[in-house]
């Protein structure tokens, strides 16, 4: 019996996760839920749809809207919904002022009538499952009161599954990075939820380490979602698809991926740069990742795909650890 994609997911980064970050991580887990950065229901509405919202990769995708209108929500969501995505999922976690100047993001935790009337007009406007990334509240909310009741009016919408960001949101004071770091996580918070709404499926993001470290919380979680450091540390997404779904199949070695990058990257003309700045941690921790991050971040922006390969036969690089990583 195959095990829901939701067991484990790479969450959704604006800047990082876009169509060429995905195609790379897909190379090294066949059953990952991925996500899309977060895309305005405004830009898909008034920009370049096929920009925002292609992609050539295979396996569980879900696309995150942001916005508050319902009417535009549910537009941008039947939009989406014919690219082939899995999911369509509303951003009510992101702290930044540019989110909240949209009114859309985390401040909508204080308004969470108006993201019950969103997921209703997103499920009714197509036919994929909507799902809700959120915080467990922000600024002076207490948690134990808002989580709650914003989940009550997130299963009164239809919807099945959240994803709980298991830090609040201080939007005055703290900028989206510390956000990040400094609120304290409260994952039994998220455990209590979790009792209390048996029906939902919930999600654990926020402060898991590495895919080995996340597998503990599937003991009292449906599953869990990693963010900078499936970003930060890639070839740690190669353990995903045995740790979380039973599947034992071998997948590519990081140089594999790396070849599999730079024949997809020449046959389809596009440029290096698109897929580098993504593998910069490729190697983290092995033999050589300082000159492989080095070497990218001078050569790259301007060179031909194969430069990646070129790198690994010049300077050594290798996944395979040695005596010699503590140097590196």
């Amino acid at each position: 019996m195959s095990l829901p994609p939701h067991r484990f997911s790479v969450a959704p980064m604006i800047d990082w996760t876009d169509r060429y970050c995905r195609f790379f991580h897909r190379q090294m887990t066949r059953h990952a839920l991925l996500y899309t950065e977060m895309v305005t229901a405004e830009a898909i509405l008034n920009g370049d749809q096929d920009h925002l919202l292609g992609y050539d990769h295979e396996g569980p995708t879900a696309l995150q809207l942001g916005g508050s209108d319902p009417a535009k929500m549910a537009e941008a969501a039947r939009v989406g919904a014919t690219y082939g995505y899995q999911e369509i999922n509303m951003n009510v976690g992101c702290p930044s002022d540019r989110v909240q100047s949209g009114r859309f993001g985390a401040c909508l935790m204080a308004e969470p009538e108006l993201v019950r009337d969103c997921l209703i007009a997103m499920r009714e406007a197509q036919g994929l499952p909507v799902t809700a990334k959120c915080r467990i509240g922000i600024d002076d909310q207490d948690p134990e009161e808002i989580l709650p009741r914003f989940l009550e009016h997130v299963e009164a919408a239809g919807v099945e599954t959240v994803i709980v960001h298991a830090r609040k949101a201080w939007l005055k004071g703290l900028s989206p990075k510390e956000n990040r770091t400094i609120p304290p996580l409260d994952y039994d918070l998220v455990v209590r939820m979790k009792q209390r709404f048996p029906h939902l499926t919930i999600i654990l993001n926020g402060g898991i380490a590495s895919p080995t470290e996340g597998v503990q919380h599937l003991e009292r979680l449906d599953g869990v979602m990693l963010g900078r450091a499936s970003y930060e540390r890639p070839a740690e997404l190669c353990d995903v698809d045995r740790l979380y779904f039973g599947d034992a199949t071998p997948l590519p070695t990081p140089e594999d991926v790396v070849a599999r990058v730079v024949a997809y990257a020449e046959e389809n003309d596009i440029r290096l740069w698109r897929f580098a700045r993504h593998m910069l941690g490729l190697f983290a921790g092995r033999p050589g990742a300082r000159r492989w991050r080095r070497r990218i971040s001078e050569e790259a922006r301007d060179a031909a795909p194969s430069l990646l390969l070129q790198i690994i036969e010049q300077e050594g690089i290798t996944s395979m650890p040695s005596e010699s990583m503590a140097a590196e």
